[in-house]
């Protein structure tokens, strides 16, 4: 059949209503005859009745049609191209010159043809389909294609259809909404900066919204969760199942591969940029707390699927095979897509609050950074899958919340207790929860500073303290760490002198009470460095109770003396080398450290935090705590932790001026150094003389 008679025969087939399994063949047939028609008004008038046919557009079609129907194009542009491409290749001479075998239109008159074609009888939502097509297509060919004269009329008619489309479309339109959207996140990244700054972006942020959160064709306001519940089988008498087969997983799998939701990333990303540049500020305010409702339904939905009764670690006694392996991964890998996603719209958010004048405003920047944070929590139980890893995007966005809010002392106390956990004083037995609760630990933390002692009492240390003897257990790990660093900025709090007092001693107890079988030597040191720091000078603690840090460090040498002096399981033993003897050190020169050892290490590294004189008098003592240990590789490492203190740098110019003078003219050297190997080479200060007169430098 001849190409105008095969056209001829189309055409009547486009007017029709014919069947929906008709489609593709009537496509196909018309991506041959746009390849091959040579008349540029035949081109234009097969284009115009392709966008206005009843036979693919008079039923509601689903999205994947569209994505069908712009691939008609994109496929007729790359097909073009290599033609013209391999033709200029085959017959270098000019058009005029070249041997008549079969004519066919230029790239740039085929071009002007279609885009003469998206006329007033289509829909311009239609229009950005076709031209997407042609833009996502000849750039997968030509990278510079989209710089030329050509590319530059392809851009403009683009963003024209958009603008139009999105005026002209019914606000409930999903179906035409999800046109629009498609084309334009695919030919985003081929838009030049001055064709983006063309764009409606008010007109679009509440379309590109309803369409990735809301409709059918994107998230679904996150109730896929809610069906996966009702299809939760029990299998055994522990075990559950949720079978590939079930309508709830194919929902599920659909939507990971719908056309906007399998380039959420690219999604998120044209969000986040429409977001940056909207006029009016009341619809990035509208956005953030439509996002803040989607999260918050979809935490619920989580909370009430039996799913979330199971910890990670115990899916392998409670759930069956396939629920492990195949339906659970991928519904991880839709949340975890919706994760990364709702975090890159929110850091555009909270950006333009910190630097749009209105946004910024006293009304609108703590309910933005709230709206943000309670986001951020109903979202956190996605964030524990991934093992607590944080991510700059998540970062920015989380802690610039914090620091817009924590200027605001009166809404602060509100949102703490609002997300205040439902248990206090206890641990809650389901997972969620103690997703939640460990989000308040790390939120609480920035805001000690601004709450009242009553308020720390009450909201942080009450959370606190059911974890502070936990760490036994290795799935709570997180909440533990989470609720010693909440203690520790309470007791650092100027306005908590009172309360440090009062809770400083409980506290002490529940670090000697786990450790060393429920707690590393790594986390004592470090928490009870920090305690120092908190009740020595120049804290308001140390003002109002000067005897509280020798004390703690006379219970810590006690404890030293009477320790035992086996050596610890290995997870105890400091992961960190500190020395930079011992940077380049085989892990073999490392020994295992009993809990003698790290209680004196612990002393050691105090040393920076103390006052003047209680420095002066813990020198001589930790020297010869440090002798006392029995086991000479022990002992030797102790030592050189003691000098890398001395010399490492920590200590401020005063305190080095004590150091050198115990070292120098106090015994210091012979208190450390005394060993039973008189030959060993000496640990000598800077300037010091050794027994040859040969001058060591060490700093």
């Amino acid at each position: 059949m001849s190409a105008d008679r095969l056209l001829a025969t189309l055409l009547r087939y486009l007017q029709s209503t014919s069947d929906q399994q008709d489609t593709p063949r009537l496509l196909g047939t018309a991506l041959s005859l746009l390849t091959s028609l040579n008349n540029p008004l035949n081109i234009t008038l097969l284009t115009s009745q392709l966008l206005s046919a009843p036979a693919l557009w008079a039923r509601p079609n689903a999205l994947s049609s569209s994505l069908t129907f712009m691939s008609l194009f994109h496929s007729a542009a790359i097909k073009c191209h290599e033609r013209e491409v391999a033709d200029r290749h085959d017959h270098p001479l000019p058009l005029a010159a070249r041997p008549h075998l079969e004519s066919h239109l230029p790239l740039d008159q085929w071009i002007t043809a279609v885009i003469k074609g998206a006329d007033e009888h289509s829909s311009p939502a239609n229009h950005a389909l076709t031209i997407g097509g042609l833009m996502v297509g000849l750039a997968s060919r030509h990278h510079d294609f989209m710089t030329t004269k050509l590319g530059l009329i392809l851009r403009t008619a683009f963003v024209k259809a958009v603008n139009l489309a999105l005026l002209e479309t019914h606000p409930e339109d999903d179906l035409a909404h999800g046109s629009i959207v498609l084309p334009l996140n695919h030919a985003f990244t081929h838009l030049s900066d001055l064709d983006r700054a063309a764009l409606d972006y008010d007109r679009l942020l509440p379309v590109l919204m309803s369409t990735t959160l809301h409709s059918s064709n994107g998230l679904r306001s996150a109730y896929f969760l809610g069906a996966a519940d009702a299809e939760l089988q029990q299998v055994s008498s522990q075990q559950f199942n949720w079978s590939s087969d079930s309508p709830s997983y194919q929902q599920i799998d659909s939507i990971l591969k719908s056309p906007l939701i399998s380039s959420l990333g690219p999604l998120s990303r044209l969000i986040a940029h429409t977001i940056d540049h909207v006029q009016d500020a009341w619809l990035v305010l509208s956005a953030v707390e439509d996002i803040a409702d989607f999260s918050k339904r979809l935490g619920i939905q989580w909370r009430q699927n039996k799913l979330s009764e199971i910890d990670a670690s115990e899916e392998a006694i409670f759930l069956h095979e396939e629920a492990r392996t195949t339906t659970l991964p991928t519904l991880w890998r839709l949340l975890r897509s919706i994760l990364f996603a709702i975090v890159i719209m929110l850091r555009s958010a909270v950006a333009r609050a910190v630097g749009d004048v209105s946004l910024a405003a006293h009304k609108n920047a703590p309910h933005i950074a709230q709206a943000t944070l309670h986001s951020l929590r109903n979202l956190s139980f996605i964030f524990t899958r991934l093992g607590n890893v944080s991510f700059s995007q998540y970062t920015f966005t989380y802690l610039t919340s914090i620091d817009i809010l924590a200027n605001y002392p009166t809404q602060s106390s509100t949102f703490l207790d609002s997300i205040a956990p439902s248990e206090p004083g206890q641990i809650p037995s389901h997972p969620l929860e103690r997703n939640f609760d460990l989000f308040f630990l790390n939120t609480a933390e920035h805001f000690a500073l601004i709450l009242s002692p009553r308020q720390n009492e009450d909201l942080l240390l009450a959370a606190s303290s059911p974890y502070l003897i936990t760490a036994g257990n290795p799935n709570l790990l997180p909440i533990f760490e989470a609720a010693h660093s909440v203690t520790l900025s309470v007791f650092s709090a100027p306005q908590n002198v009172d309360l440090t007092a009062k809770h400083l001693p409980f506290y002490v107890d529940a670090l000697f009470r786990v450790f060393p079988h429920n707690l590393s030597s790594r986390q004592f040191r470090l928490a009870f460095k920090n305690l120092i720091k908190v009740v020595s000078p120049p804290s308001r603690t140390a003002v109002a109770q000067p005897m509280l840090a020798a004390t703690l460090l006379d219970l810590v040498h006690e404890r030293a003396i009477q320790a035992p002096t086996a050596p610890l399981p290995p997870s105890y033993v400091p992961a960190q080398r500190t020395a930079p003897e011992l940077e380049s050190a085989p892990k073999s020169s490392i020994p295992d450290l009993s809990e003698q050892a790290v209680l004196v290490l612990t002393l050691i590294d105090a040393f920076p935090c103390l006052s003047l004189a209680l420095l002066e008098e813990r020198l001589p003592l930790t020297a010869a705590a440090a002798q006392m240990i029995s086991d000479t590789d022990m002992r030797e490492y102790c030592k050189k932790h003691f000098w890398e203190v001395l010399v490492g740098g920590e200590m401020d110019p005063e305190r080095s001026q004590i150091c050198v003078r115990w070292w120098t003219s106090r015994g210091g050297q012979e208190a450390l150094l005394t060993a039973d190997n008189p030959a060993e080479d000496q640990f000598v200060m800077s300037g010091g003389l050794g027994e040859q007169d040969e001058i060591m430098a060490k700093l």
